[in-house]
């Protein structure tokens, strides 16, 4: 039997399933999106769609007890399908919105003058044709672009996928068929301009642009004139969570809750503070007393008797929406005192505890950055900045505490299939609750395992 306050280096569905039935208090979860981020392989694998994944999830919950689970824009319809598929009431959704997300989307305009102005769409599906003919398989023509440590890649998949291919691969590949085609080069656009950016994602390797420099371009070729400023996405500006719960087993919630301690949601503890403001100006729209300092009043009432007016000063009612406080999220939602606030996580927040761990750099497909041999080949990807805690998706802090006190009783035990870097972990220890966690990847436990630590050690000495 698996020991709780401890995470596992293995695969979540087989270390659930050395779990015992209902013994788990609430999961609080941030499975892979399925949209191959940065090249990873765990997040391609369709595990978040796995309806035996969130069936061992319905059987360790106690009856009543509630799954919150992040999901990608894109994707999130899946994964609350294949919960619900598990016997699973979907209870709601709450919004994590913040200003910060960065596009990724494709500059149409740019990406035809990389092609010299030709539209490139039609070239994959010919190339397999011409391939077949001359008895060349689809594994020889991907053999042509090796990843840096010589293993296989999915490359023709993602391009049959994604109907795009660069200059170089075209040429490769044309010559290596020996097709009937001229060569193209990549039409020159004119640098009009410089524009920040962020330097954590887009600083390329061998640029000359420092401090998330990137250039601005103009159009080169009629064809890329006729498509500047098109692109592929939106900018991402929030994150879906699925609210889900186990089906009670007794009649009512409160005998439900009496019996196994799980069923409802921790209102009080997770509402949004009142504050200075909030009060003043309802003291001022009522035109009773004059302004005070909000200072000890949680769990206090004010009563204004003339108007018989009531105002609950332990904070508004927690909703199903919660921002990160960016001017942006500000201007959109007006009031934002209104929802719980939580900034993305700081790089002191995410390296806390790892002050052994080594500075690590990684490139934008994924892989490591360990050695410059074969540099050449990655000229035109882009770097993050070295960091110890190196997991690319850590959430907040404040937000997973957050999240872990909504639907945790107290004394609870906590379970997340994909504990990553451990932030769930150490939101259920820094607020008096136990957790158990699963990560497939070696490396992402030790980081988890030591920021953990860093919090106990903490909580000893004061």
């Amino acid at each position: 039997m698996l020991k709780i306050n401890k995470i596992y280096n293995m695969d979540c569905i087989e270390g659930m399933k050395q779990l015992g039935d209902n013994s788990i208090d609430s999961i609080v979860t941030d499975p892979p999106y399925e949209l191959g981020f940065m090249g990873k392989k765990w997040d391609n694998s369709g595990i978040a769609y796995n309806v035996e994944l969130w069936k061992e999830a319905f059987r360790l919950l106690k009856p009543g007890g509630h799954l919150l689970s992040f999901g990608g824009t894109r994707t999130y319809h899946r994964m609350a399908c294949a919960i619900e598929d598990a016997g699973f009431e979907i209870r709601d959704q709450i919004q994590w919105i913040y200003g910060s997300g960065f596009p990724k989307s494709l500059n149409i305009g740019k990406a035809i003058d990389k092609n010299g102005g030709n539209q490139l769409n039609w070239f994959i599906p010919y190339i397999i044709e011409v391939a077949k003919e001359k008895g060349i398989t689809k594994k020889q023509l991907t053999d042509l672009f090796p990843s840096k440590n010589g293993n296989p890649t999915g490359w023709l998949y993602n391009k049959i996928k994604c109907q795009n291919i660069t200059i170089e691969q075209y040429n490769k590949i044309k010559d290596f068929l020996e097709l009937p085609f001229t060569s193209l080069e990549e039409a020159e656009r004119e640098v009009i301009g410089k524009s920040k950016t962020n330097k954590t994602v887009y600083q390329r390797i061998g640029s000359d642009n420092e401090g998330g420099e990137i250039d601005i371009t103009a159009p080169a070729t009629d064809q890329a004139k006729q498509w500047d400023g098109w692109g592929t996405a939106l900018k991402p500006a929030h994150e879906p969570i699925v609210v889900a719960r186990k089906p009670l087993a007794e009649k009512t919630v409160a005998e439900n809750v009496l019996k196994y301690g799980t069923g409802g949601i921790n209102i009080d503890e997770c509402r949004i503070r009142t504050t200075d403001k909030d009060l003043n100006n309802i003291i001022k729209k009522n035109n009773s007393f004059g302004n005070v300092n909000n200072k000890e009043y949680d769990g206090i009432h004010f009563v204004n008797t003339n108007r018989n007016i009531k105002v609950n000063l332990q904070g508004r009612f927690p909703s199903n929406v919660i921002h990160d406080g960016s001017q942006e999220v500000i201007s959109l939602l007006g009031e934002p005192q209104r929802f719980f606030y939580c900034a993305k996580a700081s790089k002191s927040e995410r390296n806390k505890g790892l002050e052994g761990f080594e500075d690590k750099q990684k490139i934008f497909n994924g892989q490591s950055d360990k050695s410059s041999e074969d540099m050449k080949d990655v000229e035109k990807r882009f770097t993050t900045e070295p960091t110890k805690n190196n997991h690319p998706t850590v959430k907040p802090l404040k937000l997973m505490e957050y999240l872990v006190r909504l639907v945790t009783p107290k004394d609870g035990v906590v379970l997340d299939p994909f504990m990553g870097s451990g932030t769930t972990g150490i939101a259920a220890k820094s607020q008096g609750y136990n957790y158990i966690g699963f990560d497939m990847t070696e490396e992402y436990c030790k980081i988890a395992e030591a920021r953990i630590k860093s919090v106990e050690r903490q909580k000893r000495l004061f």
